[in-house]
């Protein structure tokens, strides 16, 4: 090792860098100028074509291949990642910024003048920014914003490239984190143009283990496809876990404890199905590659040896510790061998402290990252070991590309019938209108829903303003933006129940600043709103709001005849909810529609299904369609 990389580095072990991998390209490669007569020749073939965008490495480009796709071209703007899947597959790898509109344009000329028969990939989706969006619309309106950056969002830029080219398929993966963390707004917008372009579309959340993936690895999956209104997937496989998947590959002794690019590799007398399917293309039997990774400091090394998999940061000896254990409890991590590994993401290319090998003292190499992500051993990456920890981190495990892209194999034969998704959505908003158009406008956001009414009905609560018999105040209030002292006096004394009393008190502090009544984003300031009220006074206010309360979530599951509302409220249970409400201008509408229907016919014990506007599409209306259970 050169004496400059014999230094100790900033961490406390000595530098050690890895050679830069340099990876030929794959001998059915082609280029722009050949990419027509290269897909004409697969076509005749009988390959459908498929196109990944945002593909990295290539994690779910080999996924679709095993599912029975040729991956006709991929795109990324990751340069090591366009080598690694250039040299790992045939076709077409472009480095190409989707966000830039005439790059994407060029794009999508060139997929329309073949045969693309799925486009798949995961864009990286930025949330809407609930409390940006007014700034953002200021600045634009201002000149001071480019109306055209909304089109740069990568997201927006799949969409595009989707619908423009229009493949009979479409296949989206994506952290939950994603979908969660914005009330599913961006899932649910593109579902909605999905929908209106002519496809059946299904969103699920994933747990990858249950497809042979060796780790706790949650996906949001969206699919779409134009010939069948069919989602069927395929069952699930025997869990495979971490030894299983990493055993077999050779120890790393103390006089070489990081590894190298080729090491001497005996195959296990009777391998796994995990192993033989990793092993399957190499064609050196007794070598294995990549099996390497980073040395670990002496004080560090200390602390790896008096762990197991259930000790915490905060169970090591105080005099070893480097951090604070209140803050970084999981800091340094043990695999543990008889169950999965926890998720391997892009961190690893940065701190391998959260992988450390479920025997032996250090972190997981490249290899065993590899293969808990489903890559097999013949499958190489370019550039240097963290480059490969970090494509491997941010690729989609191949075993659950393959399953999601099962789903959507071309159905022979049959027609798909009319989507009922669409038909429900129009169901709920007119049934939501009728309401508003009546005596319940207050729970509906519309033109006589302003400031003044969204407030109090957020504060008391809808299902409660007729107990506190408050028509008569909200008639009064209809389309004010502001609650003046005297009606807040009023409220005060109408209403009975001193809780709700307590919460009322936070209007009056309001009454006297006449600034925050025309801004909802200062005026939730000021009243410093729980988050359950402030989410129902933005949804009153015209936003897109998802309330996942347990009304919502127990209408949802027995529309879709789950059990969400019980278990897996926060995940699966708000996929059934943004389902059920869709995206665009009227998902407001249908929001508080749900939310009105949950305690005026889908009652906890005793749901009034007849009057229903989702009996036709509810599973558990289907179930009790007898008289006697419905009430």
């Amino acid at each position: 090792m050169p004496d400059e990389e014999a230094r100790v580095s900033f961490y406390g072990v000595k530098l050690h860098r890895s050679d830069v991998l340099q990876l030929g390209e794959h001998p059915e490669a082609c280029t722009e100028e050949t990419f027509l007569t290269w897909c004409e020749e697969r076509i005749r073939a009988g390959a459908p074509l498929a196109v990944d965008l945002f593909s990295g490495a290539g994690g779910l480009s080999l996924g679709l291949e095993n599912a029975g796709w040729t991956v006709a071209a991929s795109v990324d703007f990751d340069q090591r990642a366009l080598e690694t899947h250039r040299a790992n597959f045939p076709g077409l790898a472009l480095k190409v910024d989707l966000g830039e509109p005439e790059q994407r344009e060029r794009l999508i000329t060139l997929f329309r003048q073949t045969s693309i028969d799925l486009i798949a990939g995961g864009p990286p989706c930025q949330p809407f920014s609930r409390a940006g969006r007014s700034k953002i619309r200021s600045l634009v309106e201002a000149g001071a914003r480019d109306p055209e950056d909304l089109r740069k969002e990568l997201w927006r830029a799949f969409l595009d490239v989707v619908v423009q080219v229009g493949p009979r398929a479409v296949l989206m993966e994506n952290v939950p984190d994603m979908a969660l963390g914005d009330d599913f707004r961006v899932v649910r917008t593109i579902t909605e143009s999905l929908e209106n372009n002519g496809y059946f579309v299904q969103v699920r959340l994933v747990d990858a283990w249950r497809y042979g993936v060796p780790q706790h690895r949650k996906r949001l999956i969206l699919l779409a496809r134009r010939d069948s209104e069919n989602f069927d997937w395929p069952e699930q496989t025997t869990p495979v876990y971490l030894n299983e998947a990493i055993s077999d590959l050779p120890e790393l002794p103390e006089d070489n404890p990081v590894g190298a690019r080729e090491l001497p590799y005996t195959p296990p007398e009777e391998p796994s199905q995990f192993v033989r399917f990793m092993r399957k293309e190499v064609t050196e039997s007794n070598v294995v590659h990549d099996h390497m990774t980073r040395p670990v400091r002496p004080d560090d090394l200390e602390v790896f040896k008096l762990m197991t998999h259930e000790t915490l940061y905060s169970d090591i000896p105080e005099n070893l510790r480097r951090y604070r254990a209140d803050s970084f409890d999981d800091k340094y991590k043990r695999l543990d061998g008889n169950s999965f590994s926890r998720a391997i993401t892009a961190h690893i290319a940065k701190d391998g402290y959260w992988y450390i090998h479920p025997e032996q003292h250090r972190t997981l190499t490249v290899r065993e990252a590899a293969r808990i992500q489903t890559f097999p051993d013949h499958f190489r990456f370019a550039g240097t070991r963290s480059d490969a920890f970090r494509q491997i981190g941010n690729a989609v495990p191949p075993r659950l590309g393959e399953a999601a892209a099962t789903v959507v194999r071309p159905s022979p034969g049959g027609k798909p019938v009319r989507n009922t998704w669409l038909e429900l959505h129009r169901e709920l908003v007119d049934w939501g209108l009728r309401q508003r158009n009546v005596r319940s406008w207050f729970l509906y956001p519309g033109p006589d829903v302003k400031q003044a009414v969204a407030l109090v009905v957020s504060l008391v609560g809808p299902e409660r303003t007729e107990t506190h018999n408050l028509g008569w105040l909200l008639e009064r209030l209809r389309g004010k933006v502001r609650i003046t002292a005297e009606e807040f006096r009023i409220l005060r004394d109408t209403v009975r129940n001193d809780r709700t009393k307590e919460r009322l008190k936070q209007i009056e502090k309001a009454t006297a600043e006449e600034g925050v009544w025309g801004d909802t984003d200062k005026l939730v300031g000021v009243l410093g709103l729980k988050p359950a009220e402030k989410a129902l006074f933005r949804l009153l206010m015209g936003e897109d709001v998802m309330l996942a309360g347990q009304g919502p979530l127990r209408s949802a599951a027995r529309v879709f005849g789950s059990m969400s509302d019980q278990i897996n409220r926060l995940t699966d249970g708000r996929v059934e909810i943004a389902r059920l409400i869709g995206g665009g201008e009227d998902a407001p509408v249908r929001m508080a529609a749900l939310r009105h229907l949950s305690y005026t016919n889908c009652l906890p014990k005793k749901p009034l299904c007849s009057g229903c506007p989702l009996q036709n599409w509810c599973r558990f209306a289907e179930r009790n369609r007898s008289p006697e259970t419905l009430y």
